[in-house]
């Protein structure tokens, strides 16, 4: 009985002393940097908008892209946010060259995504949120009804594939990012009714509810961002498709632009607490 009773109070003694050895480590601090980007795109833009034209359009566009990453608060190293933001303009002409198509745009989506790793280096991820585009045709030639306005608010299913790899000693991160709307509304006038009308009160049936047979969009972009130190340089190429049709009105814009900016990883930290040493980086794209 008494040395049961030893062993009891042996064991007991060497589980208090674990217990408060574990108590008395500090937890590893989970820190989650941000991977941000700001970009110049430039290339070509094709517009079709028979509320404005039967003709195509062709010219130039350029834009200004912001574009965020970071892993989420809860479960970081499963799921990650997005952040992207573009303002667009753009001048396109008909085909003899004696009529002229502005564009002028901005558009925002965010979404949170599950990620995986299925090989060493390359992340895939996959997730759902919203998108919001608002924008303006202006065509010169039209007196009455010079302008087209395009609004929508979506739910964009949105993916990525980032491969992290060098080229020769220079690390790279390759990345590819597309996103399509699921469902939503849009703004959308009849055939033939006025801005001037929906001014003076005409405001029904102006919204419609989005979906693949009356509005698709493609937003896609490959980009490679070459790590030569704190700051990278991004490259790559921006593609989008905008497909509208409502009251018989049929609209089409299409863009290719190449892509340049700077990109890179930014943590922010209190100037009066310090970094612990046994804190854990989860990245959001880089490795």
């Amino acid at each position: 009985m008494d040395c049961l009773r030893h062993r009891i109070v042996a064991f007991a003694a060497a589980l208090s002393v674990t217990v408060m050895s574990s108590a008395s480590e500090p937890e590893t601090e989970i820190l989650r940097p941000v991977t941000a980007a700001y970009t110049v795109e430039a290339g070509s833009a094709h517009i079709a908008d028979t509320y404005l034209s039967p003709i195509r359009y062709s010219g130039w566009s350029v834009g200004f892209g912001y574009g965020r990453m970071q892993a989420m608060k809860f479960s970081p190293e499963r799921w990650v946010m997005a952040l992207d933001a573009r303002i667009n303009a753009e001048r396109s002409l008909n085909r003899v060259g004696n009529a002229t198509m502005w564009y002028w745009g901005v558009e925002a989506r965010w979404a949170m995504m599950r990620r995986v790793r299925p090989l060493s280096g390359l992340t895939i991820g996959f997730g759902i949120g919203p998108g919001f585009k608002a924008g303006c045709l202006y065509s010169q030639r039209n007196g009455n009804n010079p302008a087209s306005a395009k609004v929508a608010l979506t739910v964009d299913l949105t993916a990525y594939a980032a491969w992290n790899t060098r080229l020769g000693r220079l690390p790279v991160t390759v990345c590819y990012r597309p996103s399509v709307p699921l469902t939503g509304v849009f703004f959308s006038p009849d055939y033939g009714e006025l801005y001037y009308e929906i001014y003076l009160g005409n405001h029904s049936g102006l919204a419609r509810m989005a979906w693949w047979g009356n509005y698709f969009a493609l937003d896609h972009r490959l980009t490679a961002d070459l790590h030569f130190g704190n700051t990278s340089l991004r490259i790559g190429y921006s593609g989008q498709l905008l497909s509208t049709k409502a009251s018989d009105i049929t609209s089409r814009m299409l863009r290719h632009c190449a892509v340049i900016g700077v990109s890179g990883e930014w943590l922010s930290v209190s100037p009066s607490k310090k970094i612990p040493p046994k804190a854990r980086m989860i990245h959001a794209l880089y490795e």
